[in-house]
This record gives structure tokens, C-alpha cells and sequence, in this order.
């Protein structure tokens, strides 16, 4: 019996698999806007869209963002896609799945690195190589007499390419407990009231409904209008409005 995994509220294990000419069907049927057509069909390809995120690596915590921008690639291969051409829609789907969670991720990079810096890191890391293969040490400036540069200029581009560390990561372990770097920081930003405010925002979305998410998606994440989403969900601009209002409303009262 496989373990149950949770993505964005729902029991992965419990999704759908769908054969080639089964999606073929389903998009004829989102090509003729058959109503719930659309959603049937992102719902049913919704594994295709978790075996895609499986080939990247990424905090756990991201885990639910990631999956959300992969539905909007599949979402975008879906209304982008060929019924003409005899090509598998998985073929096309993944590259563009791929694409969006590519560039989700390159925008969570905090600090962007210089390609100079870089090319000096690529280059010292040769040489802290070949320092080690001839038995001498590999410090700094070691390295930047190689290079013809300044230890500065080498520890800079290390530090550039490391990875960053944890705020919660622990510092100091002793008898009286331990000790993370963020207790270390002088904190002028209400860093608990933010990160409770967050927590709560969290919760409070776990207890929407599938629908109600899937219109904060499409509205606030995605930016489509009540009209195109009333169109792509197969409801009433009147049901979509009713159900945004009351999502959000639910989400006011944890403030």
C-alpha cells in the first residue's frame, strides 16, 4: 500500500491516470467548450503535472507553490496545444510545465550572482583543485596567486556560489539547549507577527473548498477575470463572484 502524499490539500495517491487518446477526447471537448470540460481535463492530468515537479529540487515548503505554477503550465499547453499534429500531449505538456517551473524558481533567487563572479569561482574551484593534487594548501591566497587576483576577490566569488544557510539552523548545542541563527539577529520587522499572519493565512486556505482555491488561483495568482474563469470552470460569472467573496471573507476573519 503506497503512503499517502499531500499536495496542495490533496491525497496525490488518489489522482487519476489517463491514457493518450482519453486526453485527446477530453480536449475535443474543451476545443468545443463543452462545460467542466477544462477542469476535467487539468484534473486528470494533474499527475502528469506531479511526476514533472519530481524532477527538480526545491525546499519541501515549496512544494505546494510549485505544483500550482506547474498547473499553470499545463493549463497553458492545454490551450496551446495541436489536436492536428500526431503528437502526444505529454510530449508537449511536460517541456512547458518544465518552462514555468523553471522560471518560478529563478524568481525566488534572492541574490543574483554576476557572471564574472562566477567565471571567478568556476576558476578558483580549478584551482583550489590542482593546489590539492600537488599537496599544497588551498587557502585564499593561494588560490588568487594563481589567478593573478586578491584573496578578497576569492573569498567574494565563494561566498557568491555558496549555498545560503537557515535561519533556524542551529548555531550552538550545549546542556542548556541550543541556540538557531535567527535568535542571534536583531529583528525590527515583527518577524513573529509576520510568520504567525502567515501561518494563519495557511490554515485558512487549507479550509476552503477545491473550487474555492481553484478561483483564488485563477483570479489572484493566475490574473484572469470572473468571466474567463466562470468560462474555464464551467459555473456562472455569478457563481464565481458568490464564491471569491466568500473565500475571502473567510480568510478576513483570521486578521
Amino acid at each position: 500500500m503506497s503512503n499517502k502524499v499531500f499536495v496542495c490539500g490533496m491525497d496525490t495517491s488518489t489522482l487519476p491516470k489517463i491514457t493518450n487518446k482519453e486526453n485527446i477526447n477530453l480536449l475535443t471537448k474543451v476545443r468545443n467548450k463543452e462545460a467542466g470540460a477544462k477542469q476535467e481535463f487539468i484534473y486528470n492530468n494533474m499527475r502528469l503535472v506531479l511526476s514533472t515537479i519530481k524532477r527538480f529540487k526545491f525546499a519541501q515548503e515549496l512544494t505546494d507553490d510549485v505544483f500550482q505554477v506547474g498547473i499553470i503550465g499545463l493549463i497553458k499547453a492545454m490551450n496551446g496545444f495541436n489536436l492536428n499534429i500526431n503528437v502526444q500531449f505529454s510530449t508537449y505538456a511536460v517541456p512547458m510545465i518544465m518552462g514555468e517551473i523553471k522560471r518560478f524558481l529563478r524568481s525566488r533567487t534572492s541574490i543574483k550572482v554576476s557572471r564574472s563572479l562566477r567565471d571567478t569561482a568556476y576558476h578558483a574551484l580549478q584551482a583550489k583543485e590542482q593546489l590539492s593534487k600537488q599537496g599544497k594548501e588551498a587557502t585564499t591566497k593561494n588560490i588568487a596567486e594563481i589567478l593573478n587576483t586578491t584573496a578578497k576577490q576569492i573569498e567574494d566569488a565563494f561566498n557568491a556560489i555558496s549555498d545560503p544557510i537557515s535561519l533556524f539552523e542551529t548555531i550552538y548545542e550545549g546542556k542548556d539547549g541550543s541556540i538557531s541563527l535567527i535568535e542571534q539577529l536583531e529583528d525590527n520587522c515583527k518577524y513573529e507577527e509576520n510568520w504567525i499572519e502567515s501561518s494563519l493565512l495557511e490554515n485558512g486556505i487549507k479550509t476552503l473548498s477545491s473550487r474555492e482555491k481553484q478561483i483564488l488561483i485563477l483570479r489572484y495568482y493566475v490574473g484572469k477575470t470572473q468571466t474567463e474563469i466562470s468560462q474555464e470552470i464551467g459555473i456562472s460569472q455569478a457563481q464565481v463572484s458568490r464564491l471569491e467573496k466568500t473565500a475571502l471573507l473567510t480568510l478576513k476573519k483570521l486578521f
